[in-house]
């Protein structure tokens, strides 16, 4: 999915004292709505733009294709570049909220960044609700892309700070659990919506995205900011007073002193993203960008914004189209909750390879079928087949669901070394959302040109990656951070010749500062 969120790993894998207290619970899921509002952002795009009386209003070039097929094939009544604007515009917003996000999130702390992300939200929200004309529609949508950017900064790794050692991976999985299922909150929106009459069911489904927006705002406003943004910014004692109260122990200094020794460290870095180039930071590099280029051109992005406006392309009733989105949907939210079970059992590597065959078979099937039954001029899809198709997109979902989707975040969050992975995670999030709108403002018309093709040509790319997996994703399942580098990359056959050992002692020994010749400085960017 777009821009999941990453996770913040204490440096030294030392299990600390900490009990699971009632604040900490309450805190993540607060903060874990704002997953709740991206997953609703790209789930109802999708639905609404299916809606007659919302094309009507604001696209009435494609509702005249639409109620007229003769105009155009059954594969471009849908092409159009103003409607793949109202979708795309949001990860745009997003991509370029990113950089302010980056300094908000040091400088003013990870509370305070989602109070703004929750603003942007709120207001997008009320422009999409009351929106007049599509300038009005388009900038309620950047504003809630804005939102986006913020959000997706802040709360992962706010959750990773907040959470104890032995849940922070699954408290950090909740944030891409709760965008799976926004995104099934906003398909049953729309399948309920879709049935209202008087032209306004469209402005329901974009109003009611208010909910997780004053949620996510109520939240921040509740929460306490995390000691390690605290702590970062120098407020030493309200940050210990904090850790005591989430830890729920007074046996903190251990945790405390190690947070403080990482503050220092990091800010010794004055240049993480020109560190980022050197060489034995670009096995990390490589795959982190790979993993997010392959996650959009898995296809998942193209089927999750206009899963009914797909459906209702392969003839599907508008009514039927917008409840096989549902279903998609709800494999997608089952399907993460898989992955939280079996990642730290079967291993990254086997979630990726299986998922890889799993989506390639059902990508291929489903072109097989649309290429003898829907043609441009009919849709001879039958139930039978309907149904097929159906069952092939849940399969598909399903896999990326359990692999892709969450570890395209998981993987660069324990991989980056802890000079540079504050900028890593901050290139992460950029390549992901900048192919998020690559992908979101071409579909459409890829629909239009390639028609079944469209699934061959992402099933393509399937095979491209699992081939990358295959041979250059190594299995990272139970490694300590501060052990990859000896038990991971040294030892991999091809990353290995990347690894120069004078600067890895270098950096093992957190003289990175002495070695570059960098004075105590401090980058605005250097920290998300």
């Amino acid at each position: 999915m777009p821009a999941g969120g990453f996770s913040s790993v204490t440096p030294a894998g030392v299990e600390f004292e900490a009990k699971i207290t009632p604040i900490v619970i309450i805190t993540c899921i607060m903060a874990a709505t704002g997953g709740l509002m991206f997953g609703y952002d790209v789930g109802v795009s999708g639905g609404v733009t299916s809606m007659p009386d919302f094309l009507e209003k604001f696209f009435p070039v494609v509702y005249r294709k639409t109620r007229n097929p003769g105009i155009d094939g059954n594969y471009c009544k849908y092409d159009n570049q103003g409607l793949q604007l109202f979708t795309s515009s949001l990860y745009l917003a997003g991509l370029t909220a990113t950089f302010f996000a980056s300094y908000t999130t040091r400088s003013l702390g990870r509370r305070l960044t989602m109070l703004i992300a929750g603003f942007f939200f709120i207001v997008g929200v009320v422009l999409n609700a009351a929106a007049q004309d599509l300038a009005m529609l388009i900038i309620g949508r950047i504003l809630l892309g804005c939102g986006v950017g913020f959000a997706n900064q802040a709360v992962p790794l706010f959750l990773s700070e907040i959470a104890p050692t032995r849940i922070r991976g699954g408290l950090n999985i909740l944030f891409q659990l709760n965008v799976t299922i926004g995104i099934l909150f906003a398909n049953l929106v729309n399948y309920g919506t879709a049935k209202i009459t008087g032209g306004w069911g469209w402005r329901l489904s974009l109003g009611l995205a208010g909910i997780p927006a004053l949620l996510l705002t109520v939240g921040a406003l509740l929460v306490v900011d995390s000691p390690n943004s605290l702590i970062e910014r120098g407020r030493l004692d309200e940050g210990k007073a904090v850790l005591r109260k989430i830890r729920g122990t007074d046996k903190i200094e251990p945790e405390f002193l190690e947070l403080v020794e990482a503050s220092r460290i990091a800010k010794e870095v004055k240049h993480p993203f020109r560190n980022l180039l050197k060489r034995r930071n670009r096995p990390q590099l490589v795959i982190a960008v790979a993993l997010q280029i392959f996650q959009q051109f898995t296809g998942i992005n193209a089927i999750m914004f206009y899963a009914p406006v797909l459906f209702n392309t392969l003839g599907f009733g508008n009514d039927a189209s917008l409840y096989s989105a549902v279903i998609t949907g709800a494999v997608n939210v089952l399907s993460t909750v898989v992955s939280i079970y079996s990642v730290d059992k079967v291993g990254r590597r086997v979630l990726l390879l299986e998922a890889g065959v799993q989506m390639f078979i059902s990508q291929v099937i489903i072109a097989i079928i649309l290429a003898f039954k829907v043609k441009d001029h009919s849709d001879d899809l039958h139930k039978g087949f309907a149904i097929l198709v159906v069952v092939l997109i849940c399969t598909f979902v399903s896999a990326f669901a359990w692999s892709w989707g969450p570890l395209g975040w998981l993987i660069p969050s324990e991989t980056f070394p802890l000079e540079t992975r504050s900028a890593g995670q901050s290139v992460t999030v950029c390549v992901n959302l900048l192919f998020t709108f690559v992908i979101a403002q071409a579909f459409l018309s890829m629909l239009c040109h390639f028609k079944y093709g469209i699934f061959l040509f992402f099933s393509g790319w399937v095979v491209i990656m699992s081939i990358f997996t295959l041979f250059l994703i190594p299995e990272t399942k139970n490694i300590p951070i501060e052990e990859m580098t000896e038990r991971v990359w040294k030892q991999h056959w091809f990353w290995k010749r990347f690894m120069d050992d004078d600067e890895v002692a270098a950096v093992t020994n957190g003289d990175i500062a002495k070695k570059n010749g960098h004075a105590n400085g401090f980058d605005p960017t250097s920290q998300l």
